[in-house]
C-alpha cells in the first residue's frame, strides 16, 4: 500500500496510540518521527484531524509525516510505547534513561500552535518583518486561509520528564490501570534482574516500588533440594537464596561469596556453600545468616557430595585435594547458644584439579573427576585406588551414581554422556548428548532414568538401560548450569545463565518415544532443508528493487505434507476420471451398469475432491506448496 522513508538508520521500534491518530517510530537518529494516520472517510476522502488535512492525490496514503520529536539522549531508541489512555509516550533508549512525553489534545495543541505563531510574528516584527511581507511570505506556519495555524509535532508532544534508572534498562511497560492522582505508572526491567515502578504526574516521575530480592542478580551456579524436597537452595555470584519449590516464593536471601556448589544438611536447619574463594560457608536456614566461613581449600570448591550416613560430606577443589568432613557442634565462648561447624578428618591428594566428586549410595566408592579428562574411583574406607574411567576427550564436568550402585554416568565438555559399569569400569555406551558442554547430570532415585543439562539451553531425559533419549525440554534462554531431581522424580529444578530457576513437573499425560523421535527427525529435516537452500543460493547476491515483493522460499514439513496430499488427490482424481470415461463408453455401447464411485472421494466429483485438498492447505503455505509440487512432478 505505502512505503514511507525518512530515517537515516535502522528503525528499532514503532507504536500507534490507542486512538489511532499517530504512529511514532524510533531509530538511532536524534529525533523520533511522527506520522499522522488517515483512516476516516469524509466525502470519499481520507481525513486526519491534524489540520483538517485531506488529500485525493493517493487514496492509499495512510501515513503522512506529521513532524519530528527531538530527543535528549544520543543513544539509539530501543522502545517507543504509548500508555493506554494515549496521553503519554515513553521512549526507552539503549541505556539507563526513559524520556516521557505528554500528548496534548486537539484544543490545547492548536492553542499552543497559535501562541507559537504569535511569538514568531512578534520576533519578525522586531527584526523588520516588512521585507518578509513584501516578498509575500505571509502564510508561513498558517493554514490555507492564513489565519488557522498549522499544528506540528512539537505542538502535540511535550517533554514531561526523563526517568533515570540505576542500571541499564531491558524493557518498559505502562500499567493498564491508571492510579489516582497520577497520569500513569511505568514499569522498568533492568539488566540486573530488578523491577522498578515509577509514578508519573505533571511535575515529574517518582520511584514508587522496586522488586530487588526475588530473583538472582547473576547466573545461577547451583541448585540443591533438601532431603524431603520442602526447601530449595540456589547459589550465585554474591547471594544464596532459600526457596519454597512448591510455591516459588523466596524465603531467605543471604549475602555470600561466589557459590559454586551447595548442600542442605538433613533436618533442614543448616546449609553449606562452597565458594570460588575456597571457603565453606555455613548458613543458618532459620535466620538466614552466615554463621561461619571455614577456610577449606586453597582453590575454588567445585563440588560437594553428602555421605550416605549423613554424618559428613566430601568436597573437591581446584587445589588438587579431596577432603572428608564431619559435622561438629560448636558453642560460642561466653554464650549459651550452639551452632554447627565442620571438621576435616581426611584428605585425598590428587595430581590435578578436582572438578566433581560423587559417593556411591552404599558408601563403598568415591568417584573423582579430574582436569586430565579421567575419573578416578577409590574405596571410601581405605582411599585405595579401584578404577580409572578414561575415554572423554575433554574434562568431565559432572557425574552421578545410580541408587543401586551399578551405573555411573559422566558428562563432559566434549558434549558426550558416558554410561559406565561401576563393577568393572567398562563403558556401556557413549552418547552424543548435547550441542555444547554437558554441565549437569543426575539419576532419578531408584531408577536408571536420568536428566542432563548443557550449554545448549536444553534439558534432556534419558533411559540409561536402553540408551535412548526420551524427552527434550526447551525453555531456558541461556546456558543451563545445574539441576536437581526430587526424591520421587516428580519434578526437577534447573538453574541457568539467564538468571532464572525453572521447575519442570512430571505430568499424567503419557508420551510415546516413537512420536518424539519423529518430531526430532522432522526438526532435523527442516534444518537440513534450510541449510541446503541457504548453501544453494549463497552465491547469489542480487539486491531486490525497492518495493519488490517476493515469496519467502522456505520448505517446511507442512508444505511438504500438503504437497503429498495434493499429488495424491490429483492421482486419485485422474484415475476416477478414467473410470468415468470408461463407464460412459460402456453405456454408449449398450452395457447398462451402475457406476460405483470411489468411496475415498467421499461422494465428491474429481474436481471438487482436488479443490477440497487445496482448501485444506494454509493460505500462507499454498504458493510454496504448489511450487514444490511442480518441482516434484518435473523430477
Amino acid at each position: 500500500m505505502q512505503i514511507v522513508s525518512g530515517h537515516h538508520s535502522e528503525i528499532w521500534s514503532i507504536d500507534i496510540d490507542p486512538e489511532e491518530r499517530f504512529l511514532v517510530s524510533g531509530s538511532a537518529d536524534v529525533e523520533l518521527r511522527c506520522y499522522a494516520l488517515r483512516h476516516d472517510l469524509v466525502d470519499g476522502q481520507y481525513v486526519s484531524w491534524i489540520n483538517g488535512d485531506s488529500s485525493t492525490q493517493n487514496k492509499w496514503e495512510v501515513l503522512k509525516l506529521f513532524g519530528e520529536i527531538q530527543r535528549q539522549s544520543k543513544d539509539r531508541v530501543s522502545t517507543v510505547k504509548f500508555n493506554k489512555s494515549g496521553n503519554l509516550l515513553a521512549c526507552q533508549v539503549a541505556g539507563k534513561t526513559v524520556e516521557i512525553f505528554s500528548i496534548l489534545d486537539e484544543v490545547k495543541a492548536k492553542r499552543k500552535a497559535k501562541r507559537r505563531l504569535h511569538r514568531k510574528k512578534e520576533k519578525e516584527a522586531a527584526k523588520g518583518a516588512a521585507e518578509v511581507m513584501e516578498n509575500g511570505d505571509t502564510n508561513h506556519g498558517t493554514g490555507e486561509d492564513g489565519n488557522i495555524p498549522l499544528v506540528t509535532a512539537t505542538d502535540v508532544f511535550k517533554l514531561l520528564h526523563i526517568v533515570r534508572a540505576s542500571k541499564k534498562i531491558c524493557s518498559i511497560s505502562f500499567c493498564p490501570m491508571t492510579p489516582k492522582n497520577f497520569l500513569a505508572t511505568l514499569a522498568l526491567s533492568l539488566n540486573n534482574n530488578i523491577l522498578e515502578f515509577y509514578s508519573i504526574d505533571n511535575s515529574g516521575a517518582t520511584k514508587s516500588l522496586s522488586f530487588e530480592l526475588q530473583g538472582h542478580r547473576s547466573d545461577v551456579r547451583s541448585v540443591t533440594l533438601s532431603s524431603d524436597n520442602s526447601l530449595l537452595m540456589s547459589t550465585s555470584h554474591n547471594a544464596v537464596k532459600i526457596w519454597n519449590p512448591s510455591t516459588g516464593s523466596c524465603l531467605r536471601t543471604v549475602d555470600s561469596g561466589y557459590g559454586l556448589c551447595g548442600l542442605i544438611i538433613p533436618q533442614n536447619k543448616y546449609a553449606l556453600v562452597g565458594t570460588k574463594e575456597g571457603t565453606l560457608e555455613i548458613i543458618d536456614m532459620g535466620s538466614g545468616t552466615c554463621l561461619e566461613a571455614v577456610e577449606a581449600h586453597g582453590g575454588s570448591v567445585r563440588s560437594i557430595a553428602a555421605l550416605p550416613n549423613e554424618n559428613g560430606f566430601v568436597t573437591g577443589s581446584a587445589d588438587h585435594d579431596v577432603k572428608f568432613w564431619e559435622y561438629r557442634i560448636k558453642q560460642q565462648s561466653g554464650q549459651d547458644t550452639k551452632h554447627l561447624t565442620v571438621s576435616n578428618v581426611r584428605t585425598l591428594k590428587m595430581n590435578d584439579d578436582v572438578l566433581a566428586v560423587a559417593v556411591s549410595p552404599d558408601a563403598k566408592y568415591i568417584a573423582v573427576a579430574l582436569l586430565d579428562c579421567t575419573v578416578k574411583v577409590f574405596f571410601v574406607d581405605s582411599l585405595k585406588f579401584f578404577l580409572s574411567l578414561y575415554g572423554h576427550k575433554l574434562p568431565v564436568l559432572c557425574m552421578d551414581i545410580s541408587s543401586d550402585g551399578d551405573l555411573i554416568v559422566t558428562g563432559s565438555a566434549d558434549k558426550n554422556l558416558k554410561i559406565w559399569g561401576l563393577d568393572f569400569g567398562d563403558c556401556h555406551k557413549s552418547i552424543f548428548a548435547h550441542a555444547d558442554s554437558v554441565m549437569g547430570v543426575q539419576f532419578v532415585h531408584n531408577t536408571h532414568y536420568m536428566f542432563s543439562v548443557g550449554k545448549d539451553r536444553l534439558v534432556k531425559y534419558w533411559d540409561a538401560d536402553k540408551f535412548e533419549l526420551l524427552l527434550t525440554l526447551e525453555g531456558h534462554h541461556a546456558d543451563v548450569w545445574c539441576l536437581a531431581v526430587s526424591n520421587r522424580g516428580d519434578f526437577i529444578i534447573t538453574g541457568s545463565h539467564d538468571r532464572s530457576i525453572r521447575r519442570w513437573d512430571r505430568t499424567e499425560e503419557p508420551f510415546f518415544i516413537e512420536e518424539e523421535k519423529e518430531k526430532r527427525l522432522e526438526e532435523m529435516f527442516e534444518s537440513d532443508l534450510d541449510n541446503a537452500f541457504g548453501n544453494r543460493y549463497a552465491t547469489k547476491e542480487e539486491v531486490p528493487e525497492e518495493g519488490a515483493v517476493a515469496l519467502a522460499g522456505k520448505k517446511t514439513q507442512e508444505t511438504l505434507t500438503a504437497t503429498d496430499l495434493i499429488i495424491d488427490a490429483l492421482d486419485l482424481a485422474e484415475v476416477e476420471l478414467k473410470r468415468i470415461a470408461e463407464h460412459e463408453d460402456e453405456r454408449n455401447r449398450g452395457k447398462v451398469t451402475e457406476f460405483q464411485p470411489n468411496v475415498i472421494m467421499l461422494g465428491h466429483s474429481p474436481s471438487d475432491y482436488v479443490l477440497r485438498a487445496l482448501s485444506n492447505v494454509h493460505t500462507n503455505d499454498l504458493e510454496q506448496t504448489l511450487l514444490v509440487k511442480c518441482a516434484a512432478i518435473l523430477s
